[in-house]
Formats: structure tokens, C-alpha cells, sequence
């Protein structure tokens, strides 16, 4: 392992060990509480411009498999850990951590310690930082990261979409069978890829429809005219990453979506997205909602469910005037969920598509196909 420095935008300068790709790299330091999935969250794309910082102070033990890929690499800047493990032990791994991380030019982090630094983003917020394998100064730290882009100026949209339109033909994994099982569809929708998981593709399908996953450039028109044809009969809008305020084709794209009172479903960004073109802006929270084990209460059967989370922006509390509130955090109160009054149109900030877990939440791809009826 090589040396790699951290300088963070608070003048924090820490020294690590290096086991993912060699480098410099900036992007926004966010910590995730998860015990499971190191592998599932590094390779979810709504992590692209970000640094994850596990609180989980033992990572790469069960190594990584293609089955639990969340798509079709990682997308973060780096991946920061108190102890990895590069000699895993389970029947399903096929390489390291590291590998994983090498091959898609991320950073991985370890030898330091997680605890100080997600205390420290816990009290100061979460913030930008650079880490580098070449440079090791102060002055040439803070010279790099002072000239590059916060993540709130930078477009990660165009870099994690689809650039080809495709139909997803996997249903929810079996783990009886370790396969995927072939999906029984009878609605079709148009997801809209901002960064789409792949366990969300697993959970539509398994829901009854057929997805035909296309660009974020997608014209607006097209879409419509698919409508009208009684080609699609309705929109997913996917997570994905960086503040949703500067999303404005997106934004404009869904107002006419909204317009036609076109049947529409949003997690996560999608969610924010919903929120903005309805005209009530997003706001950014201190440090972040990440991690598997966040109750959310459903607002309309009081049922507690714990969830995923991994978001740094949320709804504002003024939406109930165009929307009814489903769903509330019950760690802040912030807003988890919505249905909208005057369309058929729902969305979630948590991720009911959780993959290795909880799954309390997934019954809501049922309501989405049933809205579609």
C-alpha cells in the first residue's frame, strides 16, 4: 500500500494507505452507516463526484461478484475505510475490492481513522476534500482542490446515463436459484436514467412491467408521443447524483411530462426532481441521509419501516399544498415520501429497492403498477 494525503476543505490534512487506483481525485466527502453491501454502494451511481466513508470499520471480506454490481461500475471518487481486508472469504466472491476499484479508477482509502472524520462531518457537514497517491503538500492540496468544481457546479448526470435506450429483461434476484427471475410484465413505462440502480430495473419488473430504460437527453416530445401511441403508459424518474436545482433541461422535460397528467413514479432524485418542477425547490441537508437503517414511517397505515437512504437534498415541507405527505423520516422529520393531488404521480426520497437490504419498503413499486391500471 502507498502512501495517499487528504486535505479537506476545513484545512484538515490526514495521512493513509492507499489499496484502489493511483491518483488525485476531488469530490464531496459524505459518510454511509450501512453494515452491509460495501459493494453495492460503491457502484451506485447517485455516489458519482462523492468520497464514501464507511462508519463499518472492516470492508472487502466477502470480496465483490458480478451479480451484485448496482450497474455496470463505480462511479465515486473514492471509497475511504478503517480496515480492508484484500484476502476475502465467501463462495460467491470472483475478485478483490481493490481490483474492482483499480479497474474503474477509483480510490481506495484506508488506515485512517473513520470514526474522527465522520464526527467531524457529523458536526462541520459534509464537505469537499482531495485525495491524492502524488501529491502531498498542504499548499499544493489546497491549490488543487480551490481550482476544481464543487459537486453543486458539476453535471454528473451526463456522466453516469445511459448513452443507448435498452429494455431491462432481469426480475428480482432468486436466492434459491442465484439467478435472476425472467420478468412477468403487462404495463410498460419509460425509465428515465439520471443513474438508475439496477436493483430498481429488478423491482419494476418484478412489479409487472416491462422497462425500457433511455438517456436523461431523451426529447421530452418523444416520450409524449409514445404516450399518445399507448406505447408506454407511464414515466420512472431514477436516483442519481449531484444537486437537483441544476437539473434545468430535466426539470423543464418533467413540467410537460406534469402538464399532460403523464402517470410517473420518482426515487430519490427523481423525487427532488418531481418537487422542483412542481415549483417548490429543494434545500440541502447538513451531512446527509446514508445508510441502511433509517425508520420511515408510512403515513398512512402508521406502519414503521427501516430503509435505505442516500441522499444530500430533500423536499420542502410547503409541498403538502400540491401533494399529500406518505411518508416522514423519523430520525429529522424530514419528507420521505409523496402523492401528488392533481396526477397520478408518486414519489419516495428513501431507496424501497434495497439491495442486500432492508426491504420494508418495495411494496411501493406495487402502488406505481397499480396507479398504472
Amino acid at each position: 500500500m502507498q502512501k495517499v494525503s487528504l486535505y479537506f476543505e476545513n484545512g484538515l490534512l490526514l495521512e493513509a494507505k492507499g489499496f484502489g487506483a493511483e491518483g488525485t481525485s476531488v469530490g464531496e466527502c459524505v459518510f454511509n452507516t450501512s453494515l452491509t453491501g460495501y459493494q453495492e454502494i460503491t457502484t451506485d451511481p447517485s455516489y458519482a463526484g462523492q468520497f464514501v466513508t464507511f462508519t463499518m470499520p472492516e470492508i472487502g471480506n466477502v470480496g465483490c461478484n458480478a451479480q451484485d454490481m448496482e450497474s455496470k461500475g463505480a462511479h465515486c471518487k473514492g471509497i475511504i475505510v478503517r480496515a480492508y481486508n484484500d484476502k476475502p472469504s465467501n463462495f460467491r466472491s470472483e475478485e478483490s475490492l481493490a481490483t474492482l476499484l483499480k479497474d474503474n479508477g477509483v480510490l481506495g482509502i484506508t488506515a485512517v481513522d473513520t470514526r474522527f472524520i465522520t464526527k467531524m462531518l457529523r458536526d462541520e457537514g459534509a464537505m469537499m476534500m482531495v485525495a491524492s497517491t502524488e501529491v502531498h503538500t498542504v499548499d499544493e492540496l489546497k491549490k488543487v482542490l480551490d481550482s476544481t468544481p464543487r459537486i453543486e457546479e458539476i453535471n454528473y448526470i451526463e456522466e453516469v446515463s445511459t448513452k443507448v435506450s435498452y429494455v431491462h429483461n432481469e426480475a428480482r434476484f432468486n436466492i434459491k436459484t442465484f439467478a435472476y427471475d425472467a420478468p412477468q410484465t403487462s404495463k410498460k413505462i419509460i425509465a428515465l436514467d439520471f443513474g438508475i440502480k439496477r436493483n430498481i430495473l429488478n423491482e419494476l419488473t418484478h412489479a409487472g412491467m416491462e422497462v425500457t430504460v433511455v438517456p436523461n437527453s431523451m426529447a421530452v416530445e418523444e416520450i409524449l408521443a409514445k404516450i399518445e401511441a399507448k406505447e408506454c403508459d407511464g414515466v420512472f424518474l431514477s436516483n442519481g447524483p449531484g444537486d437537483p436545482l441544476i437539473l434545468k433541461d430535466e426539470q423543464e422535460k418533467i413540467r410537460k411530462l406534469i402538464a399532460a397528467k403523464v402517470p410517473m413514479f420518482g426515487i430519490c432524485l427523481g423525487h427532488q426532481l418531481l418537487s422542483i418542477s412542481h415549483g417548490y425547490d429543494t434545500y440541502k441537508l447538513q451531512f446527509g441521509q446514508h445508510g441502511g437503517n433509517h425508520p420511515v414511517q408510512n403515513q398512512e397505515t402508521k406502519v414503521v419501516e427501516i430503509t435505505a437512504q442516500n441522499h444530500n437534498y430533500n423536499v420542502p415541507t410547503n409541498i403538502e399544498e400540491v401533494a399529500t405527505v406518505t411518508h416522514i423520516n423519523l430520525f429529522d422529520q424530514t419528507i420521505e415520501g409523496v402523492k401528488y393531488n392533481e396526477a397520478p404521480i408518486m414519489s419516495v426520497q428513501h431507496h424501497p429497492e434495497a439491495s442486500p437490504g432492508p426491504h420494508e419498503s418495495a411494496y411501493v413499486f406495487e402502488e406505481f403498477a397499480e396507479m398504472l391500471k
